[in-house]
Order: C-alpha cells, then structure tokens, then sequence
C-alpha cells in the first residue's frame, strides 16, 4: 500500500502552518515551523508563504493540507469527496465529517495517540478493539454507539501505561466520549461542522474538485 514515507515536518513547511503531526514534539521548540519558517527545497529561504497566488493555487493548497492533516492520498481523497456529493447536506462539511469519522482519527482525537499518524500506527498494530473485536483498518469508519477499546493484553505495554497517566486530562470532541480506566472510548454522534477545530476551509476544496 501506497504511503507517505519522507520527513512529515516538510509538510508543515511546506503548508506554512503547523500540521500537528509529530505529537508533543509540534508544541516544542524543535518544531520545524519554529526553526526553519520557510518552505523546504534548495530555494526555500528566497520563498514566501505569502506571495500571491492563483485562485487555484489557494484552492489546491487548501486540498493538500486537508489530504496531510489526515495522512489521506489522493486517490482515496477523492472518493471520499465524491461520497461527500452523494450524501445529503454541505459537500464540504460532509467531506470533514467522514474524515473524523476515520478509525486512526477517532483514536488520536481519544488520546490514544499523541498524532495521527501514530494513532495510524497503533491501529496498524491491532492494538484497537471495535465493538469488542480487533480491526486494523486505520480507514475504516467508525458509527454513532461504537465502541473503541485499547486491546487488554496491550495496556500492559509501557507506551499505553504512560498513556492512561494523561488520558484523563486530554480534552475530547463533544461526540465522544472516553473512560480513562477502561481506555476506552465511544461514538455518542456524528461529528458537526462545529465539532471540527482543524484550519481547513472545506469550501476551497470543494471549488477545486469542482472547476
């Protein structure tokens, strides 16, 4: 399976905007925002994150940093659009929705992870039940009433030890609910528009899709 497998930080560079995509590290001064703030390549530092651009170039980029906050490649990207056109209601916020919707998401916005491309890994791993059966489908997509479980014989590594120290204080989206004991958690609705705190403009997407 396709994946991407270089530097995420270039990433963020590349975006001019923190993606949150190495955890704790993002919030640190080591991140790659606060120490190169210009985008990557042999020419970066003569570049700008705010020279003009066109309306399609605001519309593609718009679309790249939602596909990366994700960890989402564009041919699956795509599909999801398209399903998002079929479903009543706005394409976009139907768009972000199903995005929330992802298993390795739901388990980052938990607290099971600290990023979701770790939160891909733990799944990726089996370390996630679903309904009280083990899926390792970080794609798959969860519904309102299912439950989310750290696997038993998994909470006895130390990374889910330390883990449960902090699950307790992270905060959660108003559509789930997590039991820190447990580590668990469940889908009590559907994420809305105003449940989705990522810097995405859906509306940009959808004129790009739609040109």
């Amino acid at each position: 399976m396709a994946r991407y497998t270089d530097a995420v930080c270039k990433l963020c560079r590349r975006e001019g905007e923190k993606l949150f995509l190495k955890g704790e590290r993002c919030f640190s001064p080591k991140c790659a925002i606060e120490r190169r703030p210009y985008i990557p390549g042999q020419h970066g530092k003569k570049g700008t994150f705010r020279r003009k651009m066109s309306d399609f170039g605001i519309q593609l980029r718009e679309k790249q940093k939602a596909r990366r906050i994700y960890g989402v490649l564009e041919r699956q990207f795509r599909k999801y659009f398209e399903e998002a056109q079929r479903t009543p209601g706005l394409t976009g916020e139907n768009l972000l929705a199903t995005l929330e919707r992802r298993l390795d998401n739901v388990v980052y916005r938990l607290g099971f992870a600290d990023s979701r491309p770790q939160a891909r890994q733990v799944v990726n791993h089996g370390h996630v039940y679903v309904n009280g059966r083990k899926l390792d489908i970080p794609s798959a997509l969860v519904s309102e009433g299912d439950v989310i479980t750290i696997r038993p014989h998994s909470r006895e590594n130390e990374y889910f030890k330390i883990m449960a120290e902090t699950l307790g204080s992270k905060a959660v989206p108003s559509w789930l609910t997590v039991n820190a004991g447990e580590m668990s958690g469940r889908i009590t609705a559907l994420p809305g528009r105003g449940d989705i705190d990522t810097t995405i403009n859906e509306q940009l997407i959808v004129e790009y899709y739609s040109r």
